[in-house]
């Protein structure tokens, strides 16, 4: 699909604003069709495409009674729907999403950077929540933590995959696996693997980086580094704490 490049900043200076705001609803609308063969449902589909509006609208909370307000909802019953249990292909739909990203931004020197992420909760029953650290503070904190797989170039940057990291006290405890629907086929994996995994993916489907970036939690695991070195034969920068022997490091980056 075409890109279309708009600059903002100069839509009414250059009395060119409705003309701009026809090729950005173009251009969602060409987006919108990508997406619509992973829903099974009309509703379903029509729900996804009202919440992507109130995501990329300037709306301060991206909460269900706010995107329901902003799309014009009675109440958030229908984007809770969607989240929760309407029928749509998750995976698929992340990987149409992965490749439009890569398409847009692709050139040169391009990065993909891997990272984590946690959302504070306050109860105990969302899926992988307990006390963990929490990086936005630096402290322990009651959250989920999701790994994320970024795509970065001099265009600008997106989010190409995710992983929701599932601690050990969930994993091994069948009764909160069961209550919050956790599938039987996934199992305990650390964020290392769960970053192997997204960018396994990501090479099947042909995207390849000039580098692989990640912080200390990735580059501390010399599993991580090994696979990198070895299966993806990848180019990559990583942070390591300040104890980690020179030499040993040194030895695993690549010639």
């Amino acid at each position: 699909m075409d890109r279309i490049a708009i600059d903002p900043s100069q839509s009414f200076l250059t009395g060119n604003a409705l003309e701009t705001v026809c090729q950005w609803s173009n251009t969602l609308k060409s987006f919108q069709q990508r997406l619509s063969p992973y829903f099974a449902r009309a509703e379903a589909r029509q729900a996804a495409f009202n919440y992507i509006q109130a995501l990329l609208s300037p709306v301060e909370r991206k909460n269900g009674w706010q995107i329901a307000e902003q799309v014009g909802n009675e109440n958030p019953y229908r984007v809770q729907h969607l989240l929760g249990r309407a029928q749509w292909d998750a995976e698929k739909l992340c990987q149409e999403v992965r490749q439009y990203g890569v398409e847009g931004l692709s050139e040169p020197g391009n990065i993909v950077a891997v990272d984590e992420t946690g959302f504070l909760k306050q109860g105990n029953q969302s899926v992988g929540v307990q006390v963990q650290y929490y990086g936005t503070t630096g402290h322990l904190e009651n959250c989920q933590v999701g790994v994320f797989l970024s795509y970065i170039t001099g265009k600008g940057h997106t989010l190409i995959d995710r992983r929701l990291y599932l601690p050990k006290s969930w994993a091994d405890d069948s009764d909160k696996r069961c209550k919050a629907g956790v599938p039987k086929t996934t199992k305990f994996a650390t964020k290392a693997q769960l970053a192997q995994q997204m960018l396994q993916s990501a090479w099947d489907a042909g995207i390849r980086s000039a580098w692989v970036v990640a912080d200390e939690v990735y580059g501390n695991d010399g599993g991580f580094w090994w696979w990198l070195e070895k299966t993806g034969q990848q180019p990559y920068v990583l942070t390591v704490n300040k104890k980690t022997v020179r030499g040993n490091w040194l030895a695993l980056l690549p010639s």
